[in-house]
C-alpha cells in the first residue's frame, strides 16, 4: 500500500520504509514511463517525498536506492550499532547467545516475512501433503514473497527454483545438505524446473586455491548434490566458470545487473574496501542473474517472465535483497525466497559449522567411528554438571547440539518430543541422548556415501550439460 498517505508509518521497521520508498520509486518510474495524467503522477511524487522523510527521521539516514539503512545491514567487519548484536553476513555468523542467532530479531533486521502457521498450512493445500518437517519445526522459518509463488502455483502458472553450494573443499558436511534436501522435496511436490549453482568463481576469488582447484572442488560437490536424489530431467547443476562462458543470456543479465549497482551500493550491503579485487566486487551480479529465467534459455525457451524460489539460509539474503532492488528497473520479476536457520556447529550454535574445521562438523566422508568420536567428543551438551543435578533439574534442549541436530534429522515427530520431555525432565542423560543422535547420524551418512559412490563423471557431465529439461514453456 505504498501509495496511501494513511497509513501509519511509524509501525514500519527501518528496512520495511526503506523497501516501501523503493516501492513507491518504481511506480513512480512507471506512471512516468506510461504518461499517466499530471495530477497521478503529482500524487505519486508527494507520497514518494513523504516516504522519503520518514524514512529520514527513522534512521537519520538519507535514502540510497539499492543501500538499505546501514545499522541494519551486518557487514563483514562486524560492525553495528549494538556491541551484542549477531553477526550476519554471506561469510561470517556469530552469536554470543548459546542458543544460537535471534532469528525473530533478524526477520525484523532484514525486513523479511515470517513463515507462520497460516503460510504452513497454505502450502499443505496447495500440494496436498503434510508439509516437510524443516517447515513444521521452524528449521525454514522466514521468507519473501512465498504468497505470490502460491498463487502462481494455484494458477497454474509456471516458476522455478534455485539454490546453490560455494565448493570450498572436497568433502561436503551435513550442514551443507539442509538447503538440498528441501529443494528436493520442493521439487517434488510442485514439479518444477531447478537450476543449482556452484560458485568456483567466488571461491577463487575469496580462498587462497588455484583455479583449476575450486573447479575441481565444484565438480566433487556436485556428485554429493546429486547423491541427494536429484532428477536429471529436471535439474540443471552448472559451474559459473563452466556455464558463463557458453550463455549469452547468463551474461547479459550479469551486466544488467552491474549497470545499476554502484560501487557505493555493494560497500554498503557486502562490507567491501576499496582493496578489494574487483572480482569480488563485481561477483554479487553473478549470483543475481539466475534469479532471473532468460539466463537459462535452454529450459526456459527465452521466457523472461517466469518467477523465480530460492531456498538457501538467510546469510545470502544480502545479494537477494540487491537482486529483488534491481529485478524491476530491468524489466524481471522479483525472486521470491524461503530462509532456513544455521546449522550449528558442534561445540555450539554461536557459530555454523565450517568446511575449514575438521571437529565443527560431521562431514558427508567421515566413517561410523569418527561420527561417534565427533559427537561423544565434541557435541556441546545442555546437560548439569553432575548426574544427580541432571535428574533433579533435566537438561536444556535450547542449547544441546545433539538435539539440534536431531530437530534436523529426526524425522518422527513423535520420537523427538519424547526426547525433548525425557532430557528436559533429567530421564534421560546426555550420554543417552547422544547415542540416539550417533544411531541416527551413522545410517545417514553412510547411506549417502552409498549413493554417492553410484555418481559417475559421466552423470555428472549430464547434470552439467546445458539442455532442454523435462518442461514445455
Amino acid at each position: 500500500m505504498a501509495d496511501s498517505p494513511n497509513c501509519d508509518l511509524k509501525s514500519l521497521s527501518p528496512l520495511q520504509l526503506f523497501e516501501r520508498v523503493t516501492e513507491q520509486g518504481e511506480k513512480v518510474r512507471a506512471l512516468k514511463a506510461g504518461k499517466a495524467p499530471k495530477d497521478e503522477i503529482d500524487a505519486a511524487v508527494r507520497m514518494l517525498l513523504s516516504l522519503k522523510l520518514s524514512y529520514k527521521t527513522t534512521t537519520g539516514q538519507d535514502y540510497q536506492a539499492g543501500l538499505p539503512p546501514k545499522d541494519l545491514l551486518l557487514i563483514n567487519n562486524g560492525t553495528t550499532k549494538e556491541e551484542d548484536e549477531d553477526l550476519v553476513d554471506p561469510w561470517n555468523v556469530q552469536t554470543s547467545n548459546a542458543k544460537g542467532v535471534d532469528y525473530d530479531k533478524l526477520i525484523v533486521r532484514f525486513g523479511s516475512s515470517k513463515i507462520d502457521t497460516d503460510l504452513i498450512n497454505r502450502i499443505e493445500r496447495a500440494i496436498g501433503q503434510k508439509p516437510h518437517h524443516f517447515l513444521r519445526r521452524g528449521i525454514f522459518f522466514s521468507h519473501r514473497d512465498m504468497d505470490q509463488v502460491l498463487d502462481a502455483y494455484e494458477n497454474k502458472k509456471p516458476f522455478y527454483l534455485y539454490t546453490g553450494r560455494g565448493p570450498s573443499s572436497q568433502a561436503m558436511h551435513v550442514g551443507h545438505l539442509i538447503p538440498f534436501l528441501f529443494t528436493k522435496w520442493l521439487q517434488e511436490v510442485f514439479d518444477v524446473p531447478l537450476v543449482i549453482q556452484l560458485t568456483d568463481d567466488e571461491k577463487y576469488l575469496w580462498k587462497d586455491m588455484t583455479i583449476e582447484k575450486a573447479y575441481e572442488y565444484a565438480k566433487e560437490n556436485a556428485k554429493d548434490i546429486i547423491a541427494c536424489g536429484f532428477d536429471v530431467n529436471k535439474t540443471f547443476i552448472f559451474s559459473d566458470l563452466d556455464y558463463l562462458g557458453t550463455s549469452a543470456g547468463f551474461y547479459k543479465n550479469i551486466v544488467k545487473v552491474q549497470k545499476h549497482v554502484t560501487f557505493n551500493q555493494v560497500k554498503g550491503i557486502f562490507g567491501f574496501t576499496d582493496s578489494d579485487c574487483i572480482g569480488k566486487i563485481s561477483f554479487p551480479a553473478i549470483q543475481a542473474a539466475p534469479s532471473f529465467s532468460s539466463s537459462f534459455p535452454q529450459i526456459f525457451n527465452g521466457k523472461e517472465n517466469i518467477q523465480c524460489l530460492i531456498p538457501c539460509a538467510i546469510d545470502q539474503d544480502p545479494y537477494f535483497r540487491m537482486t529483488r532492488d534491481v529485478a524491476p528497473r530491468i524489466g524481471q520479476p522479483k525472486p521470491a525466497l524461503l530462509h532456513s536457520v544455521f546449522f550449528p556447529a558442534l561445540q555450539g550454535a554461536q557459530t555454523k559449522m565450517s568446511a575449514s574445521d575438521p571437529n565443527s562438523s560431521i562431514f558427508l566422508t567421515d566413517t561410523p567411528k569418527q561420527i561417534k568420536t565427533k559427537i561423544n567428543k565434541h557435541a556441546f551438551s545442555g546437560g548439569r554438571d553432575t548426574i544427580e543435578e541432571h535428574r533433579k533439574y533435566g537438561g536444556n534442549c535450547d542449547v544441546d547440539v545433539s538435539f539440534m541436530y536431531l530437530t534436523f534429522f529426526l524425522e518422527d515427530d513423535d520420537r523427538l518430543e519424547q526426547l525433548k520431555q525425557a532430557y528436559t525432565s533429567g530421564e534421560l542423560l546426555t550420554g543417552e541422548l547422544k547415542k540416539v543422535l550417533i544411531e541416527t547420524m551413522q545410517p545417514l551418512v553412510a547411506a549417502h556415501q552409498e549413493r554417492r559412490k553410484q555418481v559417475t563423471d559421466e552423470i555428472v557431465k549430464q547434470f552439467m550439460t546445458p539442455r532442454k529439461l523435462a518442461f514445455e514453456f
